[in-house]
């Protein structure tokens, strides 16, 4: 069995979920709410969104927990984790909650319309078209990352997941 190249394992770019740096998170949620992603006839929803710019550059990608930390209450996320960790370490009877429900989800509202470029994470490492897929991985693990764009002639042209590669070393040990 031949090893793969990037090119091979990748999602092409028009059938992975990306946005315009000045897309809102709830534009951001849309979309990934309503992506699915199938690649070699398996189903499964996208982790990460591309932020391109108006120039059609790659910035930036986010990931749901991007998402997430960029809806959060100014008054949680202008705080050290161990702060926040503490303040729900405490028992309350859940049926306060219910009283300010109205209040959290108004601010939920107003910080869905945060730019995405408030919370996206810049590119650190992209792959080549042509890359043997142990490059691939290599650079996965080394940068600690679930995706990696991949270029060809200076454009990105699609996304290789880990996932799909951890498929594909799936195929050669099984």
């Amino acid at each position: 069995m031949e090893a793969k190249r990037a090119h091979e394992i990748m999602i092409p770019l028009d059938q992975y979920p990306h946005v315009s740096h000045k897309a809102a998170l709830r534009e951001v949620v849309e979309v990934m709410e309503r992506s699915q992603l199938n690649v070699g006839g398996r189903n499964s929803l996208p982790r990460i969104v591309l932020v391109f710019d108006s120039e059609g550059k790659l910035v930036g990608q986010v990931r749901r927990r991007d998402i997430l930390r960029g809806l959060e209450p100014d008054f949680l996320s202008s705080k050290p984790m161990q702060y926040r960790k503490k303040l729900f370490d405490v028992k309350v009877d859940p049926n306060l909650a219910e009283l300010s429900y109205d209040h959290v989800l108004e601010g939920l509202g107003k910080r869905a319309e945060r730019p995405v470029s408030d919370v996206m994470l810049p590119v650190v490492e992209t792959v080549d078209f042509n890359d043997h897929i142990v490059k691939v991985i290599y650079e996965l693990v080394d940068n600690n990352l679930s995706l990696l764009p991949v270029v060809k002639e200076g454009k990105v042209v699609g996304v290789v997941r880990s996932v799909d590669v951890l498929h594909e070393v799936a195929q050669l040990l099984l």
